[in-house]
């Protein structure tokens, strides 16, 4: 089920809310509306370690779950550096500063907006 346009701005709040209430760095987000066919918005942060992401990206998947949005979990939770979190309307990039550089989403779709 497509969420509607209020929907999808209610989830980038909770989303960047959540993030900062865990202390992610960097917080950004992207509109790739009619840019992009696989989402509408990327959010992409960095937390300082490994362990950060991962705390970060299990407690937003909870509370997401709790608020009764789909999520799905992807890319390597264990030392990878960069975790995705797949909500359709939005995906979230869950990065270390230094992977974060090295694979520069912004860079890549500074040209989308």
């Amino acid at each position: 089920v497509a969420l509607s346009k209020e929907e999808v701005k209610e989830l980038l709040a909770f989303i960047e809310q959540k993030l900062d209430d865990g202390k992610a760095e960097n917080i950004v987000t992207i509109d790739l509306k009619g840019k992009s066919s696989f989402t509408d918005y990327l959010v992409i942060a960095n937390g300082n370690s490994s362990r950060h992401l991962n705390g970060l990206a299990n407690n937003l998947i909870q509370d997401i779950k709790k608020a009764c949005f789909r999520a799905r979990i992807s890319g390597d939770t264990s030392d990878s550096g960069w975790i995705v979190i797949d909500l359709i309307d939005v995906m979230v990039h869950l990065f270390t500063g230094e992977m974060r550089d090295f694979y520069d989403l912004e860079g890549v779709w500074k040209n989308a907006n």
